[in-house]
């Protein structure tokens, strides 16, 4: 059995980390708008490449906040 390459995949959660961030920062409703509408795109594509890649919600770990992970390496 072979391991499906998944670093389009994970170079997708980076882009859709990246955006999140600029929309969080926008300043402007036209700008909020339009990189919401980039940020949906991108969830979209990486619904389409884990159907692609054969991989169930319970196969992947969503991702995580930071601050959700700051409180993980304090616990």
């Amino acid at each position: 059995m072979s391991i499906p390459d998944k670093s389009h995949l994970d170079a997708l959660y980076v882009r859709l980390s990246h955006e999140s961030s600029r929309l969080d920062a926008a300043k402007t409703d036209q700008e909020r708008e339009i990189r919401g509408i980039w940020v949906n795109g991108i969830k979209k594509e990486i619904e389409s490449e884990k159907k692609f890649l054969g991989i169930t919600d319970s196969q992947t770990n969503p991702p995580q906040s930071d601050n959700d992970l700051l409180k993980l390496l304090y616990s």
